[in-house]
């Protein structure tokens, strides 16, 4: 690696990296994507850390007017070998950028602060303009409110408008405006404030983008597609480029040809397969490949200390918790462990999204969870029909913390009873694995059971109980050993019959096969009568997997040492081995 390319993370300053000679991924085809685009104003939402605020500091100078200094900064980059008529752009247009990924608050009063404090320094750097005769004295009047934040509210939401005309009217020549993070505010505010949070944005950015006649290019990011009929109602020259769409599918995130260089120019020596797996796996249109930035530069620049979440410890996960610990959300949990099983779900993904139908329309969740990042595409089954999956370790990791916390906080079972469990499991200690199994089972129950359903009898409540259960614990389960072992748990009908199929990825492992089974809780019965209840139904779970032959699986991929293992759960409590002991 060149030593005077010094990596300078977390800092999103486009003149400032290059001039320092700092290392620099070469995206500025962006900038003709943008000239060459018909539509006059483009939004590009992508998630969090694909280098959304480096991308508009890099057209903001590209187009700054009056900065003739500025040339250099793209004479080594792609963009200069491109076409005469694309380089002519550069230094001719005055540039309107504002980046609302800071104004965010629990209240919209601050929130509003926040956001007037934005425009106020976006004013404050164009104060030259109250110098010029190109502005009338209300004019000037208006612009001082603003820097000295007396404004009317009304004066700052048409501020974005009237700063177009008045840089317009001082350079003679259309202006460009950049819009970063549009949506923070809407997102902080959805439950508390959207209506009052998406009528001030809306008035905002429709002035500076509808029928403004200043207007040469607009450029907005964020993270979702917030609905139009939301924000950008009637916006007929927006052209909105998602995860979901092919074109600019390269200008965010790393490519796979990128990522490699990056990895010589930096001497890494890591397996590739290794950083694929962490922080691979992002598909954008048809671009498959695409690598999270921000972990792959935090990687590696300290690869020596190994691979960690890097991009899930930018942020918090309340929203996906909070679906989680609805005790309404077990179909919730069923997506969530087929996803962290490595499999792919089929789901409606709604580009028009509306914050506010978040509560009502739970499908939702999985167009947030795809465009915030969590989730990415494997296939396109029709129009807005994708298959979807976790796209690498990272993201899993995120998942699996936050089942093992909602297992832990609400559920109260504590971790390492979990995880000493689990390995009693795999390493075919089943008296050890039974008692604690037991104290899982009892701990799960307590937390499920609000309804009091009677334990000596099956009602479809106590069935849909049992099944929040078993489920609870598979999603434990898998967030243990999900890595080394394939879980596969299907639901049975009949007596409520559960299977869980443990397919270990080392041949060498145990496979593990368990057949659930339930049966009446005793009564007023005899000890030796409901031990051979117990006894009787654990038998008839050894042929039913011998019969049925359920390890099959386990023999067709190599696995050799299999564990058969009956549960018979007497009520709630269940029982693995004879009941007489």
């Amino acid at each position: 690696m060149d030593i005077r390319k010094e990596l300078n993370l977390g800092f999103s300053d486009f003149k400032s990296i290059i001039e320092n000679n700092n290392y620099f991924v070469d995206k500025s085809l962006l900038i003709k994507e943008v000239i060459k685009s018909e539509k006059a104003v483009l939004l590009l939402p992508r998630p969090r850390r694909f280098g959304k605020t480096l991308n508009l500091s890099m057209l903001q100078y590209f187009f700054e007017i009056d900065k003739p200094e500025n040339e250099k900064l793209f004479s080594h980059l792609k963009i200069w070998n491109t076409e005469t008529d694309i380089k002519e752009k550069r230094g001719k247009y005055p540039v309107i950028s504002l980046s609302f990924k800071d104004a965010k608050d629990d209240n919209w009063s601050d929130c509003l602060e926040l956001i007037k404090d934005e425009i106020v320094e976006l004013y404050t750097t164009h104060n030259y303009l109250l110098e010029s005769d190109k502005l009338a004295e209300n004019e000037k009047r208006d612009f001082k409110s603003i820097i000295d934040k007396t404004a009317l509210r009304t004066t700052f939401q048409g501020s974005l408008k009237k700063l177009s005309k008045y840089l317009y009217n001082f350079y003679n020549q259309k202006v460009v405006i950049l819009i970063d993070e549009y949506d923070s505010p809407i997102q902080a505010g959805y439950r508390k404030f959207y209506d009052k949070s998406i009528s001030f944005m809306r008035s905002l950015l429709s002035g500076a983008f509808k029928d403004n006649k200043y207007l040469y290019k607009g450029v907005i990011t964020g993270i979702l597609r917030v609905s139009k009929e939301s924000i950008f109602s009637g916006l007929n020259n927006m052209g909105v480029y998602s995860i979901l769409d092919d074109r600019f599918s390269d200008c965010f995130g790393f490519t796979e040809t990128e990522v490699k260089q990056i990895l010589l120019d930096f001497e890494v020596t890591s397996d590739y397969g290794e950083i694929k797996k962490w922080y691979d796996g992002y598909k954008i249109g048809d671009t498959s490949d695409i690598y999270n930035p921000w972990s792959i530069l935090n990687y590696a620049l300290e690869f020596n200390k190994g691979f960690q979440p890097f991009w899930v410890n930018t942020s918090s996960d309340d929203l996906l918790k909070e679906q989680l610990k609805g005790r309404n959300e077990n179909y919730t949990r069923e997506q969530l462990l087929k996803l962290i099983n490595n499999e792919t779900i089929e789901k409606t993904i709604d580009q028009n999204f509306v914050f506010q139908d978040l509560e009502t329309d739970k499908e939702l969740l999985w167009t947030l969870l795809t465009f915030s990042g969590y989730l990415t595409t494997e296939r396109k089954r029709d129009v807005n029909n994708f298959m979807l999956k976790i796209p690498n370790y990272e993201i899993k990791f995120v998942f699996k913390n936050i089942i093992l916390k909602w297992l832990s906080v609400d559920i109260k079972i504590r971790k390492t009873l979990l995880e000493d469990t689990t390995k009693y499991l795999i390493t075919n200690q089943i008296e050890k694995f039974e008692k604690g199994f037991k104290e899982i089972i009892s701990d799960t129950f307590s937390y499920f059971d609000t309804k009091g359903e009677p334990e000596n009898v099956y009602p479809v409540e106590f069935k849909e109980l049992f099944n929040r259960v078993n489920q609870s614990y598979v999603l434990g389960l898998l967030a243990i050993i999900g890595d080394d072992y394939t879980i596969k748990s299907n639901r049975e009908s009949g007596e409520g019959r559960y299977d869980i199929i443990l397919i270990p990825h080392d041949k060498t492992q145990y496979g593990i096969v368990i057949e659930i089974k339930q049966i009446k809780k005793r009564a007023k019965e005899k000890e030796v009568s409901f031990s051979k209840r117990i006894d009787d139904k654990i038998c008839e779970a050894l042929y039913q997997i011998e019969s049925n032959r359920y390890y099959n699986e386990l023999i067709i991929n190599g696995i050799t040492n299999i564990i058969k293992l009956p549960i018979v759960f007497a009520g709630k409590v269940p029982h693995i081995s004879t009941a007489k002991k």
